[in-house]
């Protein structure tokens, strides 16, 4: 295997690079705190070409791959953002971008995507239903036929970005569950503007990832169109899986910023922080241990995440890969980020040194979006070929 990269790729890197440290600690510090959403530094990266880094050239887009759009977030997270800069690539490029550019129609692909890639084109994806959770074949928001479009009624919680979306993927039902053979059937996805008539949100106060609103969704008689199905009628749950499965990669590429991030200023306050005598702290072995550990996994995370990325770009089944990737990247974060901590002591409890925020953000990513016990039983029933557990 060649782990070299392409001048392309060394290209996008530095670029990346650059706007990450364009917008640094400072600059998310302050959003954090006023909980304001990141339009500055999502506005440089689509004027960069970033956003539209995986999609079609002739939409706009670079017509690179999964794997460019991974290097270029672990950049853009370890110069200060951290994961939650993650979640805008969830929302644009994967939810809108993955979803339209792979299964939208010819007059979706002319309507949105150009948009989509200069930054103009915001999108949020309704999914999590609060009976549900975890278990998105168990949905029970439903869309009723009516004439040649349906009336959508349900309600979901926990959808990012509400408020500064243009443009919201729903996953909905068209046939019941009773009334299908098996529950992957009868799901389709819907593409709606979030303040069509009958959609109202409210927001959920959470415990980090403030520059991005969390809220519950609310869909009361909604009416649909054709033209607002994304794919085919009743068979959404492939493209879904691959609107997730993407997802991952995305949020893989975001812990390993963060880990590196948290690592650095850990190590950067650790050699000159001084206790007892002229040794720097950071010459204990009891600090520099689990900081090495949380290095060792975050790497480890890093590489499975390219190859995950670089067999989508090929075509071929990614999703193993993708979930191993954003288990081990989940499990090092929360170790780097508490480490780090640890490291300043006061310090890093103090908002000013920004690995409190870090930490606070990444811990979202030990159960979203998807939980570490869900991924334990991907592994063993497909990976292992053990019974289904649940």
């Amino acid at each position: 295997m060649d782990f070299s990269l392409s001048d392309e790729q060394r290209m996008v890197v530095e670029t990346a690079r650059r706007i990450g440290e364009r917008f640094g600690p400072a600059y998310w510090r302050d959003l954090d705190a006023r909980k304001a959403y990141p339009a500055d530094a999502w506005a440089a990266i689509c004027e960069a070409g970033l956003c539209g880094i995986a999609l079609p050239e002739e939409y706009g887009g670079a017509g690179l791959g999964m794997l460019e759009m991974a290097l270029a977030i672990e950049q853009l997270t370890v110069g200060g953002a951290g994961a939650t800069l993650a979640q805008m690539f969830m929302l644009n490029p994967i939810f809108g971008g993955v979803s339209i550019a792979r299964f939208g129609t010819p007059a979706q692909k002319r309507e949105l995507l150009p948009g989509l890639v200069a930054g103009k084109a915001t999108f949020c994806m309704a999914l999590t239903e609060p009976d549900a959770g975890t278990n998105s074949l168990d949905i029970r928001s439903f869309a009723r036929a009516e004439g040649k479009g349906w009336r959508l009624n349900g309600r979901k919680v926990w959808i990012t970005a509400v408020p500064q979306a243009s443009r919201m993927l729903v996953v909905a039902r068209t046939a019941r569950i009773e009334e299908v053979r098996r529950k992957t059937e009868g799901i389709t996805l819907f593409l709606i503007e979030p303040d069509r008539p009958g959609v109202t949100h409210s927001p959920i106060e959470k415990l980090g990832t403030h520059t991005l609103p969390s809220s519950s969704v609310f869909f009361d008689e909604v009416r649909l169109e054709a033209e607002d199905v994304v794919g085919e009628v009743g068979q959404g749950w492939p493209a879904l899986l691959e609107v997730l499965n993407t997802e991952r990669i995305v949020t893989t590429a975001g812990l390993v910023g963060t880990v590196r991030l948290a690592t650095r200023l850990a190590v950067n306050y650790a050699a000159t922080r001084k206790v007892f005598g002229d040794r720097p702290i950071g010459a204990y072995q009891g600090l520099q241990f689990p900081l090495a550990q949380a290095h060792a996994l975050s790497e480890a995370a890093a590489l499975l995440n390219h190859k995950a990325a670089a067999l989508c770009d090929r075509g071929l089944p990614y999703g193993s890969e993708a979930n191993q990737a954003k288990l081990l990247a989940a499990q090092a974060a929360a170790l780097a980020t508490e480490r780090a901590m640890q490291t300043m002591g006061g310090m890093g409890y103090a908002k000013e040194f920004d690995v409190e925020r870090l930490w606070r953000d990444a811990r979202l990513f030990r159960f979203a979006p998807v939980s570490e016990e869900m991924i334990l039983n991907f592994i063993a029933q497909h990976d292992l070929g053990m019974p289904r557990s649940y």
